[in-house]
């Protein structure tokens, strides 16, 4: 039997950068090699344990970017590649088409100039915007799921109970927000309990009725998502899988790619909005979601059945359609 084709994903990761790129590539390389296709990350994971722990668990190799596209098309043999960056040069794509590979590029909203033979964009609301490259997979019905998340179901709930809170900004943290939004929470004066996410430890705040957790970045987060009462964390992709497991969210946003995003879900009722930075307007919203069992549960019921989990086959069905 022949090997399937070798398919190379572009993207990198870190502290500085975050992981949100890695974890969607994840995904689709998941559901490449179940169809027996071989990906291949090519690029670089800095300074985050954690991402580079992502593809050596589920031993998908990483390698050095070549310098040049060419001499990425040329050494490592590839049938496809998968562009995921926001720092490429945009002749990246064309020069790997010229060399004969089809190119998917994920993108969020703009395509930074890249040429590529198909597109992805899986935000919400995508499809109903102008896209000005070229064919695009657009909007939630092609998200990209990790398998931790798509054989994962939400606890049940129980509105009498002290909220569980759960607060993250990525993977990596990398504008070093969550201390600040711990503090947030505990101003709010309500009783709760939460795991504050973050790569840098931290004092956790105190406040009477109020129990917080700091944990460094862990591969449990779809578990703790699931069993979560309130999800307070930025417009980033972890917000995909909040949705496919229905859990009520409170969003900010740290990087301003994340604004289109957080716009569309606050704008649908699909997730709270807290606005930039913590504030006196935050503050009150999460006092009312922490308070309030109806008003929190409302967000996880609009936003149920906008992800389905299977929109990495779809996305995997277009790129093996451009290989053969």
């Amino acid at each position: 039997m022949s090997a399937g084709p070798r398919v190379g994903i572009r993207c990198d990761a870190g502290a500085g950068s975050g992981v949100g790129h890695l974890v969607r590539c994840v995904a689709l390389a998941e559901e490449l090699r179940s169809r027996g296709a071989r990906p291949v990350f090519l690029g670089a994971v800095r300074d985050s344990p954690w991402a580079l722990a992502q593809l050596r668990e589920r031993v998908l190799p990483l390698t050095p970017a070549p310098e040049s596209p060419a001499a990425l098309a040329r050494a490592l043999r590839l049938d496809a590649v998968v562009l995921d960056s926001y720092h490429l040069p945009p002749g990246t794509g064309e020069e790997l088409r010229r060399h004969g590979l089809p190119v998917l590029a994920v993108v969020d909203g703009d395509p930074l100039g890249q040429h590529a033979d198909l597109y992805l964009d899986q935000n919400l609301g995508a499809e109903r915007r102008p896209f000005p490259a070229g064919p695009v997979l657009a909007g939630a019905r092609y998200v990209l799921l990790r398998d931790s998340v798509r054989r994962r179901a939400r606890a049940p709930r129980r509105p009498d109970r002290v909220p569980d809170v759960l607060c993250f900004f990525g993977g990596t943290d990398a504008a070093g927000v969550a201390p600040a939004w711990a503090e947030a929470l505990c101003a709010t004066g309500m009783p709760f309990t939460a795991t504050v996410v973050s790569p840098a430890p931290f004092p956790a705040p105190l406040a009477d009725g109020a129990s917080i957790t700091v944990i460094p970045p862990t591969d449990r987060l779809p578990e703790l998502m699931a069993a979560a009462d309130l999800v307070v964390t930025a417009a980033g992709s972890a917000i995909w899988e909040l949705l496919y497991l229905g859990v009520p969210t409170a969003l900010s946003w740290v990087a301003d790619n994340q604004l289109i995003g957080y716009d569309e879900l606050v704008g649908r009722g699909v997730a709270a909005g807290l606005g930039p930075a913590p504030g006196p307007e935050a503050v009150a919203v999460l006092a009312r979601l922490l308070s309030d069992p109806a008003v929190r549960e409302e967000h996880g019921r609009r936003g149920g059945g906008l992800v389905d989990g299977r929109g990495r086959e779809r996305v995997a069905d277009a790129l093996l359609a451009l290989v053969r």
